[in-house]
């Protein structure tokens, strides 16, 4: 599903990506960690078209993400860490003018809004403006707004973040849905227990560069946690 050879990132005379490489197979839940500062949001921004690569060359589902922008871009939705909407807008607003920037027909996007409210349990609070949700309610209309035209690659960056304990695993609860529904996701998270629980395969950044990668079985053997694997790696980096 998404391909990244030789990929490079610079600001000036920073390197913020170091000639990653990494490759993930469609279905896969794929956990994207490392410290701040290390590069995971600049890869995330390359391959959403928000920032354009140095050098190197991604491929989502085949399509290049330089080359062929517009339609690379209908192959991705991301739920940004930030609330990056009008807060004075509903959920199913939001999501109806994010699948019109898509192009979606306005039959087809009040089906589909209809189907990510219900499938989010929106439905109570479909009118509601976004300022006045809760964390948790926020964080589902952020997915919905992700999903509404219907990517085949879904990348979340921080997806909990602020969401008290019951409504995170909610919302693993929905995250997991997903994936076992075919959808490939990625994500990043500093909850390293939330990428063990829900994650299949796992790459490690520091310093711009990929340090470990492989399946959540191999990081976790000899008993050790996702956690502590993790402290290990980042620190021999």
């Amino acid at each position: 599903m998404l391909e990244i050879k030789d990929l490079v990132k610079k600001y000036g005379n920073k390197t913020a990506v170091d000639g990653i490489t990494l490759s993930i197979r469609r279905g896969a839940f794929f956990g994207l960690l490392g410290p701040n500062g290390a590069g995971k949001s600049t890869t995330i921004h390359c391959i959403t078209g928000i920032a354009q690569p140095t050098s190197g060359s991604i491929l989502v589902d085949g399509v290049d993400v330089v080359k062929d922008y517009k339609e690379a871009r209908t192959k991705v939705g991301l739920s940004p860490q930030e609330f990056n909407v009008d807060i004075f807008a509903t959920p199913a607003q939001l999501m109806d003018y994010m699948a019109g920037y898509y192009g979606t027909r306005k039959k087809e996007r009040d089906a589909k809004v209809n189907e990510l409210i219900a499938q989010f349990d929106l439905e109570a609070h479909r009118n509601m403006k976004f300022q006045k949700l809760s964390g948790g309610l926020k964080r589902r209309v952020m997915l919905g707004r992700a999903l509404v035209h219907t990517p085949g690659l879904l990348i979340l960056d921080e997806p909990t973040a602020g969401v008290d304990v019951e409504q995170r695993r909610e919302l693993w609860r929905y995250l997991k849905e997903m994936n076992e529904g075919g959808k490939t996701i990625i994500l990043t998270s500093h909850y390293l227990e939330e990428v063990q629980y829900l994650c299949d395969e796992i790459a490690i950044i520091n310093n711009g560069k990929i340090v470990a990668e492989g399946t959540k079985e191999s990081f976790l053997e000899g008993g050790k946690s996702l956690e502590e694997r993790y402290l290990e790696i980042t620190k021999k980096a």
